[in-house]
């Protein structure tokens, strides 16, 4: 059979002078050139969490890198809106139909704030661009315990219900939610202790206030690297692909995963940047090209590396089945776990 891939059909009728093609191709052009979208003032990054936190680190890394690299013309700065747990930035977006000036960087808070709080709003709302990586979760205990695996700890913990306790960000929020999946996998009970930050999740762990905590690797890479904390291990699929020795003797790679110790448990956190909603679509393509152009530079690279993020990018239709199978698995565990809104 003929190849007709390179073939062209061509219609009978008169050909059209030379001149006016190129006529027709100028206008086009200029069509193109009319129709391209870019800001025409500065860009502003709502970081809907305190400043100094995991994304508002990001936000001002990528802030630094599209200033770096001249990426966009105009400026882009970052606002933190914090309230109430994060629902002030959300809200805010929300209300902000149609302002293609203004982005939200974002992580599963976008589902578990809605669905803890009863707030009205839905990630459908605005408008996904990209998802530029996702987070991962360790289970820590402190360096002095006689625990050397995740079996070894549970074990512990089942002889001794609701006497061990987990530390972790918020309530109802991701190590939480990681808590709940444990209780219901391993069968065992703890008293969950919140804290405003994995910051002080980890120093609450190394001053032997709780038994126990969950939290992002660059939450506990200081006091992994000076020896007050062991890494039990990894609540993801596969194991970090990082190689590098963090501390004398283990790189993040070297940890385990949690199936690997018996533990049936994964969970990873989205770190995604949307629009409002009801933007125009030349708007959304200049946003998905300029967060792409961002994850392709070293520094971002080094950026995932140096905090252990997994380096997992989509845009469009990809990134929007995400968001609705994520969404879902978000609903599932929340609502065994009782953290839904009544």
């Amino acid at each position: 059979m003929p190849d007709r891939t390179n073939q062209c059909f061509i219609p009978s009728r008169p050909v059209k002078s030379a001149l006016a093609l190129s006529l027709a191709a100028l206008s086009l052009a200029g069509a193109g050139a009319a129709h391209a979208w870019e800001p025409t003032k500065p860009v502003e990054i709502v970081v809907p969490f305190s400043a100094g936190g995991a994304t508002d680190q990001m936000a001002r890394s990528i802030q630094g890198i599209i200033t770096k690299h001249k990426l966009m013309k105009q400026a882009i700065v970052v606002q933190n809106k914090a309230g109430a747990s994060g629902a002030e930035g959300l809200l805010d977006m929300k209300a902000s139909t149609g302002d293609a000036h203004k982005i939200v960087a974002s992580s599963s808070g976008l589902y578990t704030v809605p669905l803890a709080t009863g707030l009205p709003f839905n990630w459908r709302d605005l408008t996904p661009i990209a998802m530029v990586a996702q987070d991962q979760f360790v289970l820590w205990v402190n360096s002095d315990t006689p625990y050397k695996t995740a079996g070894d700890y549970l074990a512990a913990v089942k002889k001794a219900p609701d006497t061990f306790k987990m530390g972790g960000t918020s309530s109802k929020r991701e190590d939480h939610m990681i808590t709940a999946m444990i209780e219901k996998k391993a069968g065992v009970k703890f008293t969950y202790i919140p804290y405003k930050g994995g910051g002080e999740a980890a120093t609450q762990l190394s001053g032997k206030h709780i038994d126990s905590n969950i939290n992002n690797p660059s939450e506990s890479v200081g006091q992994w690297r000076a020896g007050q904390h062991r890494a039990l291990c990894l609540f993801s699929e596969t194991r970090s692909s990082y190689k590098e020795k963090v501390t004398e003797t283990q790189s993040w790679s070297d940890i385990p995963t949690c199936k690997e110790q018996g533990l049936d448990v994964e969970y990873e956190m989205v770190r995604v940047f949307l629009l409002p909603g009801k933007v125009p679509a030349e708007a959304v393509k200049f946003y998905e090209d300029l967060f792409q152009k961002v994850v392709a530079t070293p520094e971002w690279k080094a950026y995932v590396e140096k905090n252990a993020l997994k380096p997992t990018v989509a845009v469009g239709p990809a990134l929007k089945d995400f968001l609705e199978k994520d969404e879902k698995a978000h609903k599932e565990i929340m609502g065994f776990a009782g953290f839904m809104a009544k």
